[in-house]
């Protein structure tokens, strides 16, 4: 018998598994009896840290893995996808992380343990070091919200072109239909 689909959800910049996003999909999954099925790691504000904390979680686990990942999550996401040949779904995806995230080298604090941090130019190196040259198409499933105060979502829209995409009208960073699209992601899953 075959080990059954999990997922893995990849949260963003100064976010933890305790996001909106995570805490939902990770309810969403429990109340249907899949709760064994999903991990969210926590990801250090270092991005080979970060990637290195997803690869345990991959390792950790058996059957088919499919990884969510918001913002920078979606970054790390594209990058893991591409590596181990895993489907993906990118939510507000950073499509340029290194540019966007050069521009907030400095002092920050986790959203949720109010941990502080310094991210450095070495950490904007470090996600150079993760840039996906080339997507394979079949393997995604792009969200995005036009709203997106942070990110330009036509740039997901390119990058992830011939891929499945769900494009939502307004909306914000935080991506507010993402209670809605849970049946949308679970199936995409294999869940």
């Amino acid at each position: 018998m075959a080990a059954a689909s999990r997922i893995l959800y990849l949260h963003g910049f100064c976010s933890s598994p305790a996001s909106w996003k995570a805490r939902l999909l990770g309810d969403f999954l429990a109340a249907r009896g899949l709760g064994d099925r999903f991990a969210c790691p926590v990801l250090p504000p270092v991005p080979l840290a970060a990637v290195a904390s997803a690869e345990a979680a991959l390792s950790g686990g058996a059957g088919e893995t499919t990884l969510v990942g918001s913002s920078l999550g979606g970054y790390y996401a594209a990058w893991l996808a591409e590596k181990y040949g895993l489907r993906a779904v990118l939510v507000n995806p950073a499509v340029m992380a290194p540019e966007l995230l050069a521009g907030l080298v400095g002092k920050h604090s986790n959203f949720h343990t109010g941990e502080s941090f310094d991210f450095t130019n070495e950490h904007v190196a470090q996600l150079r070091l993760l840039e996906t040259p080339q997507v394979t198409a079949e393997r995604y499933l792009l969200l995005v919200e036009t709203g997106d105060e942070v990110l330009d979502h036509r740039q997901a829209l390119a990058r992830y072109a011939g891929s499945r995409q769900i494009v939502i009208e307004g909306g914000d960073h935080s991506f507010l239909s993402f209670p809605r699209l849970l049946p949308q992601i679970l199936e995409f899953c294999r869940l």
